[in-house]
């Protein structure tokens, strides 16, 4: 509703512009007064348009105002300063359009015209999911949220690089160091608990991959296991083909239920052995040549590769040392590079090839939502992918040559449409702080300690793993509902405990921008208080707990009935200048959940919508510590109070449900 009311107050001052010089111009930068009393929306134009109309700002303003209004939800319009238009809003008829809105469930509206495609996670199916994966999952699935709470029709990809390196790796590390064949291998991966060595599959594939690494390190020659498992298994026969496929599906099913754990969920997993299987890259490949965005090297370093230029991925202004003048993208072997295929599933994600995967359901969520998987043959009734009109790859800032390429290939092929709406959407990764890494017992360097933290790394078996994370998040918050005697059920317990745990987890995830690494620190991610999810989580049951009283001392109390006993009369009163400033305060942070989503959209950045409902719960508990709002003695007065309340209340729950975070019933 803020947001509509910025609008309007942007297209009448475009319109008024016209009738008043006649002149166009583009919608005004809004800005915002230093405080309350002197307005909530502000239009400095009138500075730009001074020299152009070679009159003084001020009076620009003055001929503008009179014809500024009336405009819905606006009550005033004041000058200010040597000209700056400030709004003033209706207060009352704000805060009782924004009660009702709040009232109602969280609107996700669809546009079912154009799609919104987010690829995220993408985590290789050779081992466990870790911390850094944790924070790929969870940007991702925040800034689908966003999406889908601004009417976007949004589709969540997972790409699952189910022939790469890695899953050769680790079948090289059954087939060669523990020598099993196919039917040991299957018999282990179902198995609840792994015969090999104590622990879950992925747990077991983790160690593995890392033995594998140190293997090729101590004997080079071995390197050539893993070129064997990898032309197996693009090729797609062999027992080595056979062992891939048992890997990567049982790693993809328990990465799946990793990421449920923290309310992530996916719409179809895109798996590379179909782009190879389905000629993907051959069609990509024609169409490069036909449109002239390869050339085959005929002559130096390159000679017998076909080549890209690179041209098209410099940025004004950058020195041609900084990037390379061509990308190899067919090597002289003929084989393709790992970007060939990246290019083919970006072109697919438009819809700009001539082929389509087939596609069959492979698991199915508790709230019945079903994750479709690509296959060589699809199966009945399955959703129309891709064909989207704008793509985001959450993937880490690490790969942003990789993505440049690809954003080059789109150039190349004239798709200047689609390549401006191909966004990568680069994140930092997570380390250790050295207290972490000291916790774990790892070894700390010199290097690291000038860092402050130790990189992870999956070869060298460092890292956090992701479902131990969460098991200990959950045990530190049960410990801490035990503690605080929330409930004395075991069910609820463990109930309440996955909510914080979870809430702790992705809160300390998001409240990072993405451009900044991350030095994991468990005291930090399991803190209950300051800048954390409990906190945030804790302010809405702290709302809660106030109707939960005042229930308890009104029988016939109805929070339902807040709305009409503040009547406009009421709302003027309690929100009027200066005294009603604070509260009118409260009000238009809570108005601001879409300003500040459409924000965090635009900037690609979750962190700004995570601020702001941190800045909610400030908010509010300063409220709460200002207004003894069960003692008020006044009943009109403890209404309004418990009004904001709601609203409030109604708001940063909103906000969390945005976030993907689960608000518990006590804390």
């Amino acid at each position: 509703m803020y947001l509509e009311i910025q609008q309007k107050v942007r297209e009448q001052f475009v319109r008024t512009v016209e009738e008043v010089f006649g002149i166009t111009i583009n919608e005004p930068a809004l800005g915002f007064p230093p405080s309350v009393e002197m307005g909530e929306i502000s239009i400095a134009a009138c500075f730009e348009l001074a020299k152009q109309l070679r009159q003084a700002p001020h009076k620009i303003a003055e001929q503008l105002a009179p014809r500024l209004l009336p405009l819905e939800g606006v009550e005033r319009l004041s000058i200010a300063g040597a000209g700056y238009l400030n709004f003033h809003l209706n207060r009352p008829a704000i805060a009782s359009a924004l009660f009702k809105l709040r009232a109602s469930p969280l609107a996700l509206r669809n546009d079912r015209m154009a799609k919104v495609l987010v690829e995220h996670t993408s985590i290789n199916p050779n081992k466990a999911a870790h911390i850094g994966h944790l924070r790929n999952a969870v940007l991702g699935d925040a800034f689908v949220r966003l999406l889908r709470f601004r009417g976007k029709n949004v589709e969540v990809q997972n790409y699952i690089d189910n022939t790469g390196v890695q899953v050769a790796d680790v079948v090289v590390g059954f087939a060669h160091l523990e020598k099993m064949s196919v039917h040991d291998l299957r018999k282990l991966a179902e198995a609840v608990d792994g015969g090999l060595r104590a622990g879950r599959f992925d747990y077991v594939c983790w160690d593995l991959y890392a033995r594998v690494f140190q293997h090729y390190e101590q004997d080079k020659d071995a390197l050539a296991w893993r070129s064997e498992a990898l032309k197996a298994i693009e090729e797609g026969h062999g027992d080595l083909a056979v062992m891939a496929e048992i890997i990567s599906t049982a790693i993809v099913r328990l990465h799946l239920e990793t990421m449920r754990r923290v309310n992530v969920q996916y719409d179809l997993l895109v798996q590379e052995s179909e782009i190879l299987k389905l000629d993907f890259w051959k069609s990509a490949f024609e169409l490069m040549k036909q449109k002239g965005a390869v050339r085959y090297e005929e002559s130096g370093k390159n000679r017998g590769c076909w080549v890209m230029s690179m041209d098209e991925s410099r940025s004004e202004g950058e020195e041609e040392t900084e990037v390379e003048d061509v990308k190899v993208i067919v090597r002289s072997n003929g084989t393709v590079t790992y970007v060939g295929k990246d290019i083919a599933y970006h072109l697919w994600k438009f819809g700009l090839l001539d082929k389509d995967f087939g596609y069959r359901k492979f698991y199915s969520y508790p709230d019945g939502h079903q994750v479709w998987r690509t296959a060589v043959e699809g199966g009945p009734d399955a959703p129309n992918f891709g064909h989207a009109t704008r793509a985001y790859a959450v993937i880490d800032a690490r790969q942003s040559y990789v993505q440049n390429v690809v954003h080059a290939a789109f150039l190349s092929l004239g798709y200047h449409d689609q390549a401006a709406n191909l966004h990568h959407f680069a994140y930092e990764v997570v380390n250790l702080s050295l207290k972490a890494a000291a916790d774990m017992q790892l070894e700390i360097t010199a290097d690291d300690r000038q860092r402050n933290y130790v990189e992870v790394s999956g070869r060298k078996g460092l890292g956090v793993k992701a479902d131990h994370l969460i098991d200990l998040l959950v045990e530190r918050a049960t410990e801490e509902v035990k503690a605080r005697e929330l409930t004395s059920d075991a069910a609820e317990q463990s109930a309440y405990a996955g909510m914080i745990a979870v809430g702790a987890l992705r809160y300390f995830l998001l409240k990072f921008s993405r451009r900044n690494i991350i030095a994991f620190d468990f005291k930090e991610a399991l803190a209950f208080e300051g800048e954390t999810g409990p906190y945030l989580q804790y302010t809405v049951v702290r709302a809660r707990n106030i109707f939960r009283k005042f229930a308890e001392l009104h029988a016939d109390f109805n929070s339902g009935k807040l709305g009409e006993l503040n009547s406009p009369e009421l709302l003027q009163k309690f929100l009027a200048q200066p005294e009603g400033d604070g509260f009118w305060e409260l009000v238009l942070l809570a108005a601001q959940l879409e300003m500040m989503a459409e924000q965090a959209i635009a900037a690609e950045e979750p962190a700004v919508f995570a601020k702001y409902a941190f800045r909610m719960a400030q908010a509010f508990n300063n409220f709460y510590h200002h207004h003894h709002i069960l003692n008020e003695p006044d009943p009109g007065l403890q209404n309004f109070l418990l009004y904001l309340v709601l609203l409030m209340e109604k708001t940063l729950r909103q906000a969390l449900d945005l976030l993907g975070i689960e608000v518990p019933e006590r804390m």
